[in-house]
C-alpha cells in the first residue's frame, strides 16, 4: 500500500493541519504497517505555479528543452508519477482567505492532466482515479463548513477530487481555531479523536 502525504501550510511547526496530518499518517502506518509513505511539503519545497513556461516546456520534444524547460517537465512528470502511484493520500488543507493555499493550487493543477487523471468523452469528462482514497485534514480559524465562505475550500476540494474519479473522501476537521484557546483546544481534541476512534475502525 503506497501513501502520498501532503503538506501545504506555510506555518510550520506551529501548523495545526500540519500536527494533524502526520496524526493521521502514524495512525494509517499503525493500521496498515507494510504502508509506504511518499512525503512532500509544499510550504519548504514549493512547486512552481503552472505559467506558460509549463505548457511550452510539455509541449517542446526533450532534447529542444533548455534548462528551464527540462526542470518545469521533470518537476511535471514527478509531481504526477506520485499522485498515480499513491492507492491513498493525505491532504492537509488549512484555509487562507477562503480558500486553500497557493501551494496546494498549484500541486492541484500538476496533477489534473487529461488523459493521465481525467478524459473528455462523448458522454462528459471522466475521472480516472476513482481507485484512489483520500483523507483531507481541514483546518481553518473560523466556522465555514456548510457556509459560501466554504466553498473556495473543502468543496472546491470535493470537485477538484471527484472530477478525477475520486469518490471515497473523508474530512478531519479542525475549525474554529482563531476563536480562543478554549474552543482551539476542543477542535484539535475532537479531529484527534476522530482520527484516533473513526478514521480506521472499519479497517
Amino acid at each position: 500500500m503506497k501513501l502520498l502525504h501532503i503538506d501545504s501550510s506555510i506555518l510550520g511547526d506551529n501548523s495545526a493541519s500540519r500536527q494533524l496530518s502526520h496524526s493521521v499518517v502514524q495512525a494509517w502506518k499503525t493500521a496498515e504497517p507494510a504502508a509506504v509513505v511518499t512525503y512532500r511539503d509544499l510550504a519548504s519545497d514549493a512547486i512552481s505555479h503552472f505559467s506558460a513556461a509549463t505548457l511550452v516546456a510539455a509541449g517542446t520534444t526533450a532534447e529542444l528543452r533548455n534548462a528551464a524547460q527540462q526542470h518545469e517537465a521533470e518537476l511535471s512528470a514527478s509531481t504526477l508519477t506520485e499522485f498515480l502511484a499513491a492507492d491513498a493520500v493525505v491532504i492537509a488543507a488549512p484555509m487562507y482567505n477562503f480558500t486553500i493555499p497557493t501551494q496546494l493550487k498549484a500541486w492541484i493543477d500538476r496533477i489534473a492532466v487529461a488523459g493521465q487523471t481525467f478524459r473528455y468523452t462523448e458522454a462528459g469528462p471522466e475521472g480516472l482515479c476513482g481507485d484512489k482514497k483520500v483523507v483531507v485534514v481541514s483546518t481553518s480559524g473560523g466556522m465555514h463548513v456548510g457556509q459560501a465562505t466554504g466553498v473556495g475550500h473543502e468543496e472546491y476540494l470535493k470537485v477538484m477530487l471527484g472530477f478525477m474519479g475520486i469518490t471515497d473522501i473523508e474530512f478531519v476537521r479542525a475549525h474554529g481555531l482563531a476563536y480562543g484557546d478554549d474552543v482551539r483546544n476542543k477542535a484539535m481534541s475532537d479531529a484527534q479523536a476522530h482520527i484516533s476512534e473513526q478514521l480506521f475502525a472499519a479497517a
